[in-house]
């Protein structure tokens, strides 16, 4: 993994071919040890010969003996499941 927060990715390489694409990452939450990233990515799709839609994933790491270590993911597979998630959030948020 990596020291440093702003190092992390997910992004992955399989025989000289990028097979997941990082787009952009936000870091979310960064406390003590723990670490909160949301991921914007496409994965490679060997049928197509192309790159999926984007896709985004939620990641929580731990930082131990100086290096970070995933803990937790949550994939969000789709814009459309991204869009009902925003809107869940921003229903409860205005309550």
């Amino acid at each position: 993994m990596a020291s440093n927060v702003d190092d992390l990715t997910i992004e992955y390489e399989e025989d000289g071919v990028v097979v997941v694409k990082v787009l952009d990452k936000i870091i979310l939450s960064r406390k003590g040890a723990w670490a909160t990233i949301l991921f914007r990515y496409q994965q490679w799709e060997n049928a197509k010969g192309a790159y999926s839609a984007d896709k985004y994933s939620i990641r929580r790491y731990r930082k131990a003996d100086d290096e970070y270590s995933q803990k937790a993911k949550f994939n969000i597979s789709s814009k459309d499941q991204a869009l009902k998630i925003i809107e869940a959030l921003q229903t409860w948020i205005a309550e």
